[in-house]
């Protein structure tokens, strides 16, 4: 009982460590942030089209589209290959290549951000500007971030998929389905709320990514005509000047922050609710 006691302490102890860190990171961001957006002005901060820091001029609208292009794109591309190689690997995948392929995926988990960056700019750079005339860009960020995210789409997948009762694909093959029909129909639909949660942890991951996107995306604060235009993330945007930044331009760059926090809580607030009516 003691031993159960003391288990119960810990376990309530890290839950609510959990929580007050969210709360004081919350705190500081918002208690920050709120002044200085209200002394620039809440739509010119967050709707103006000019960051301009030299003139006192703080617009992060190109910064919040730039953001929103890269996420958006590379959950378009990497969702659907990422959900695409855990029903391989979890369905039809032969042994032997499965024990090659699980490993490979938990390597790309523990390759650092830089090095996706240097592969990016040394490879996909060179290779975008040849085939499309540009070479830093929402196309090449965006195609560098869905690979940076494929392994935790693949693996929480992969891991809601065996979760299911084996009976399900069983008694959709007795009822005549073919092994892939009753693969899309039966077990996608049935693990569809651990398949959400992998996406939700891909779109953090994206939407959070600094050096490598930093490294491809061009780093450009203006609104992009295309996706071969350059642009600069909210990240970007903080990591590439909070070296330097004084007064109100390093409260700004807090600021930013601070709307990058909202903006993932309300996607993940979205996810949730998705999830709940499913």
């Amino acid at each position: 009982m003691k031993k159960e006691g003391v288990f119960k302490f810990l376990f309530a102890a890290a839950a609510l460590f959990s929580v007050l860190a969210v709360v004081v990171i919350s705190l500081f961001l918002f208690a920050s942030a709120f002044p200085t957006i209200k002394e620039i002005g809440p739509i010119n901060f967050l709707f103006g089209k000019i960051w301009k820091p030299s003139n006192d001029i703080y617009g992060i609208f190109p910064m919040i589209v730039g953001s929103v292009y890269v996420t958006g794109i590379s959950i378009l591309i990497g969702v659907p290959l990422g959900l695409f190689t855990a029903l391989y690997m979890t369905y039809f995948a032969p042994k032997k290549l499965y024990r090659v392929m699980k490993p490979a995926v938990e390597l790309l988990a523990g390759i650092p951000s830089i090095v996706y960056g240097f592969f990016g700019l040394m490879v996909l750079v060179p290779l975008f500007r040849s085939i499309f005339g540009s070479g830093k860009s929402i196309l090449t960020a965006s195609v560098l971030l869905s690979f940076m995210i494929l392994p935790t789409i693949i693996t929480v997948s992969e891991s809601s998929l065996r979760a299911l009762d084996n009976s399900l694909l069983e008694g959709a093959l007795a009822l005549g389905d073919t092994k892939e029909k009753a693969v899309f129909r039966v077990m996608v639909p049935a693990a569809s709320s651990g398949i959400l949660s992998s996406v939700i942890l891909g779109v953090g991951r994206s939407i959070g990514e600094t050096m490598a996107v930093v490294m491809v995306a061009g780093n450009q604060p203006r609104i992009p005509g295309g996706v071969l235009d350059g642009v600069r993330t909210m990240t970007a945007n903080i990591v590439l000047e909070m070296g330097y930044a004084t007064d109100l331009h390093r409260e700004a760059l807090i600021a930013t922050g601070a709307v990058l926090f909202v903006f993932v809580l309300i996607l993940n607030l979205s996810f949730s609710l998705i999830r709940r009516k499913k």
